[in-house]
Formats: C-alpha cells, sequence, structure tokens
C-alpha cells in the first residue's frame, strides 16, 4: 500500500491565485436509519414502562436504575450500530483503529465502540469544474481556460485511505495538468484541437488519479478567453481574409467573363451580319426603358452603319418640320 498523501495548501494556494476550482464540501453524515431510531425509541418506552412498574412493585431503587440503565443502553446500541447505506454508497469501516472493510449499500450492524464509520464514499460521476487563468500558451499567449472533470471512484478503499481530501486533490491535479497542456500548445492549436486537448487532460488526469482509486470518464474544454486586444487583431486578420477571398473569386469571375466574350468574338469574326443584329438587340434593350440614353462608340456606329440611318431620319424630321407636317412615324 502506499504512502498516504497529504494535501497541504498554502494561504496563497487557499486564496485561488486567480485560478477557480469547484470544490464538493463533504458534510458530515451519521446515516441513522430509521429502523435503528425506531428500536432506541421502543426501549426508551420500554425503560420508562420499566421504572413505573418498579415503583409500582416497590423494588430497590439500585434494581430500578440498573433496568432503566440496560434499556436505554440497548436503545442506544441499535442507534448507533445499525446503519443504512443508500445505493451509491459505501462506508469504510475501521475496526480498532484498523481497516476492516466496506459496507454498504442497504442496512448493515457496527459492532458497538470498536466500529467506526470514518467516510461515506458516493460512487455515483462526480462533476469537478476547474480553470486556468492567464496562462501562457507555448507562443506566450495568456488565456483564460474553463474545463470540466467527469469522474467515479471504481475503489472506495483506496479513496478512502490513499488521500485525505480525493475532492481536493483530483480538483487540484487537473488544474495543474490544464496549466501544463496549455504551455504546451500554441494558442492556434487550442482554438482549434480542443478534442486532442481533452484527450490529453483525461490521460494525465487519469495516470495521476489511479492510484487513489479513481477513474476520469472524460474531460470537455468549456471555454477559451483570450485577451481583448489579440481578439481585435484576430477579427481585423479574419476581416482582411474575406476580403482577399472576396477579390480572388472577382478575379476568377473575369476570367471567365473574359473568357466568354473571346469564345462569341470568334463566333461572330466570319458573320458581320449575326454580328450587326446582335448590337441592334443590346441597343433595343437599353433603349426599351423611358428616358434611358445609350452611349454607342464611333466604331460601332460605322461598323453597322448607324450613322447614315440616323441622317436620313434626322433629315426627314427637319423637311417635314419646315413644311408644317408631321413627320411620319
Amino acid at each position: 500500500m502506499n504512502r498516504k498523501i497529504k494535501l497541504i495548501r498554502s494561504k496563497e494556494a487557499q486564496t485561488g491565485a486567480g485560478d477557480e476550482i469547484g470544490i464538493v464540501s463533504r458534510k458530515a453524515d451519521t446515516h441513522f436509519s430509521g429502523l435503528g431510531i425506531f428500536f432506541m425509541i421502543i426501549c426508551f418506552l420500554i425503560s420508562m414502562g420499566c421504572a413505573y412498574l418498579a415503583q409500582y412493585l416497590k423494588l430497590s431503587d439500585l434494581l430500578t436504575l440498573v433496568i432503566v440503565v440496560f434499556w436505554a443502553l440497548l436503545g442506544a446500541i441499535f442507534l448507533y450500530s445499525l446503519r443504512v447505506a443508500r445505493p451509491w454508497e459505501k462506508a469504510v469501516v475501521l475496526r480498532l483503529g484498523k481497516f476492516h472493510g466496506l459496507s454498504g449499500p442497504g442496512i448493515f450492524w457496527l459492532m458497538p465502540v470498536i466500529d467506526t464509520v470514518t467516510i461515506w464514499i458516493d460512487q455515483r460521476v462526480m462533476v469537478t469544474p476547474f480553470s486556468a487563468e492567464k496562462t501562457l500558451t507555448k507562443d506566450t499567449v495568456p488565456v483564460n481556460v474553463d474545463a470540466v472533470l467527469f469522474w467515479v471512484i471504481w475503489d472506495a478503499e483506496k479513496a478512502a485511505l490513499e488521500v485525505e481530501d480525493y475532492q481536493q486533490a483530483i480538483a487540484w491535479a487537473s488544474q495543474t495538468a490544464l496549466r501544463e497542456i496549455i504551455g504546451q500548445m500554441t494558442l492556434a492549436d487550442i482554438l482549434v484541437g480542443r478534442a486532442k486537448m481533452d484527450s490529453d487532460l483525461q490521460k494525465i488526469i487519469d495516470e495521476r488519479t489511479t492510484p487513489w482509486g479513481i477513474t476520469v470518464q472524460s474531460v470537455e474544454i468549456r471555454d477559451v478567453i483570450i485577451p481583448p486586444d489579440l481578439e481585435d487583431s484576430m477579427s481585423r486578420q479574419a476581416q482582411a481574409e474575406r476580403e482577399r477571398q472576396a477579390r480572388v473569386i472577382l478575379g476568377e469571375s473575369e476570367k471567365q467573363i473574359a473568357s466568354s466574350f473571346a469564345e462569341a468574338a470568334e463566333s461572330y469574326i466570319d458573320n458581320p451580319t449575326a454580328l450587326h443584329l446582335r448590337a441592334m438587340n443590346m441597343l433595343f434593350e437599353g433603349m426599351k426603358q423611358k428616358g434611358a440614353m445609350v452611349i454607342v462608340p464611333s466604331s460601332a456606329v460605322d461598323t453597322m452603319n448607324l450613322g447614315a440611318m440616323s441622317g436620313l431620319v434626322s433629315l426627314a424630321t427637319n423637311n417635314a418640320t419646315g413644311s408644317g407636317e408631321k413627320p411620319a412615324e
């Protein structure tokens, strides 16, 4: 059996030193059973009845005292010795200062005076929150990390005999392991590699708590808080990256559009009539809206003979205006 570990904390550690650990306080619980209390009350009533009967029979005071004390002691024995453990509990029983065994769940009997129950072990899954504040990462960035630990006692004897307070011990072991993991990882790894961080933490803590009869089921990182200035810088960096990606996408789109125009030009190069029809259709689509103005390059006007057509229209309009006739539409 390994030497008993005693947890000693300095004054700075008791104040927390900037870190938070969720420790469940263990309150004294005698686990008196209702059955034991019932038998004690019965013995007390019997002792009162015996005292009244002794006075009625005019027995000696010494005999009366002996009868009353006997029934009172019997009631006290029932109250002390008859214990009940809940379904998830184990009672660590010491006999004359030595480990005798584990009792429970259910009703069990203690030998008066020589047997004592030192601790009740809860074998349900326990939850312990813990955190590390302003801990430097591998790239010297101070971060605050909150985590939660799920653990269970698989050996109640070791948990009672190998460590003074297993709840505080596992809480402090979890915090030191968290600080150790943070110091070995960069900020980027912490932010994107929480699953690996959880696995490493579980392995380290489980190695430390196995000798105490405790196994770690899982560790989960709840939150990672970085300094506000660094958070703003990362936000600006992410925004710049998004803008860069948007410009790259726009450039790729322009490249695809230019390629499509090049293919269309190859189609029109040997067919000027189709090009003229396409140009006229584009002008028509552009001038369908009322008040629309379309600017056409002079080269396009010459190519499609739009200059001569517009001149003839203008001459006809002027002649119609001079003669006072409405131009034909």
